[in-house]
């Protein structure tokens, strides 16, 4: 191995165990594992500056200005309020279609913040219908969770996943591109938990201490905050919501229609806010959730110093030697397995990094198309039901719901072979070798 190698294993070896104990938050160790690389001269002051200015990281803040400018505006509020009162009048059903809203909205906004504002509101009408809250909350992550897997936006994963192929010589992916695979994935999970996610929690859901968790939710080293201070109420300016509305509706057919990438729609329509007034250049900057951008650049200039150090080529000659003889299905059934057991014990971004350079070099090697690997890749890389820590909604839940680890192995581990299964046929149907 060369010196630039070892560096970088080392230096990945750390940022993964970092990672795995969790007492420093996931962006720090991303920026840290980012100056050891640029300090070794593993790589450039120009590749650092390239993956903070990435086509993941454009789009992804560019989205986030744009929500918060429909936060802001009042628009989300007057939507909560719809959905409780639709739980009270239709009791149950009702919470499940706040779910099932839920998820709608993830598969184009990211999922963390859906989560974090629609908790305390299903906490809260569980409670006054006399109904047992961890019957939802977990569910409520799950949804979201596969909501995401049903457009390019739903996700930074899909995002990065989709960059990060660009970096391999990949053409990009459309918005709607991974629907066909993502959708069926949704319904057949949410079908699963519809049906057996109160049955498998068993007794556990009714127990009587349930109660108000401490104020802070701890999400991936980061502290999100008591969940209930982001349901403040905000009046409604209907001139601003339209804006708003119109100009996110706009930026998401604007990319679907090819006109341009979503990072430039993005990008415009929440430069245009800002003109519009609808938000201030201070608002938007309030909205950025660095945490989460810095996350993703760190990790991306990480998968930088793996192909130009030749440790991600090494490594992808090893597995191409282990699945030597093997049919392009068994090696996606594989990949999908790998993916899936990493997103467990990683961040979402991390294992982007790690895996995809792995699958384009597999399916290369095999001389089939490389985009059934991507896409399962992409599905994979979110689909991380067994464990509170392996995604951070399922962590805001985890908290508010007091649940047990053993909650999430009982309803988690069937819904992630459920969704593999029905991940790995759709791709092959829709995404032929």
């Amino acid at each position: 191995m060369t010196l630039d190698q070892i560096v970088t294993l080392l230096v990945l070896g750390c940022v993964v165990a970092a990672l795995i104990w969790d007492k420093v938050r996931a962006d720090v160790v991303a920026l840290a594992g980012a100056a050891v690389l640029l300090m070794a001269g593993v790589v450039r002051p120009i590749d650092v500056q390239g993956a903070f200015a990435s086509p993941a990281i454009i789009a992804l803040a560019s989205l986030f200005v744009i929500s918060y400018a429909l936060e802001l505006s009042g628009l989300l509020d007057r939507a909560i309020e719809a959905a409780v009162a639709m739980c009270r009048r239709l009791g149950g059903t009702g919470v499940w279609l706040l779910l099932g809203i839920a998820g709608l909205f993830s598969s184009v906004l990211n999922s963390t913040p859906i989560v974090v504002l629609t908790a305390p509101v299903v906490k809260d009408v569980a409670a006054s219908l006399q109904l047992p809250a961890k019957r939802y909350l977990m569910p409520l992550s799950y949804i979201t969770i596969l909501g995401g897997c049903c457009t390019l936006l739903g996700t930074s994963t899909n995002l990065l996943v989709d960059d990060m192929a660009r970096i391999a010589g990949q053409s990009r992916f459309g918005i709607f591109e991974i629907t066909p695979v993502g959708v069926p994935v949704a319904l057949v999970g949410g079908l699963y938990l519809l049906l057996f996610s109160g049955r498998l929690m068993g007794t556990r859901m009714l127990d009587p201490t349930d109660g108000h968790p401490d104020a802070t939710i701890n999400v991936a080293g980061g502290q999100v905050g008591d969940a209930e201070v982001f349901a403040e109420r905000r009046p409604l300016q209907p001139v601003k919501a339209a804006i708003a509305l119109g100009t996110f509706v706009g930026a998401i057919l604007l990319a679907a229609l090819n006109v341009a990438p979503i990072a430039a729609t993005a990008f415009a329509g929440a430069v245009l806010l800002i003109l519009l007034r609808v938000i201030s250049a201070d608002q938007a900057y309030g909205g950025l959730r660095p945490q989460i951008l810095i996350l993703i650049a760190g990790m991306v200039v990480l998968g930088i110093a793996m192909a130009q150090s030749g440790l991600a080529s090494a490594a992808t000659t090893k597995l191409i030697a282990t699945l030597e003889g093997v049919s392009p299905l068994t090696a996606l059934i594989v990949l999908y397995g790998l993916t899936m057991v990493l997103t467990e014990l990683l961040s979402n971004a991390t294992v982007a990094v790690l895996v995809t350079p792995v699958a384009v070099a597999l399916a290369e090697s095999l001389g089939v198309n490389p985009r059934p690997f991507l896409v399962v890749v992409m599905i994979a890389g979110s689909a991380s039901f067994a464990t509170p820590f392996g995604y951070q909604t399922n962590v805001i839940v985890y908290q508010l719901g007091r649940y047990r680890y053993t909650d999430f192995l009982r309803v988690g581990l069937p819904l992630n072979l459920l969704t593999a299964i029905v991940a790995i046929t759709t791709t092959c149907v829709f995404f032929p070798f």
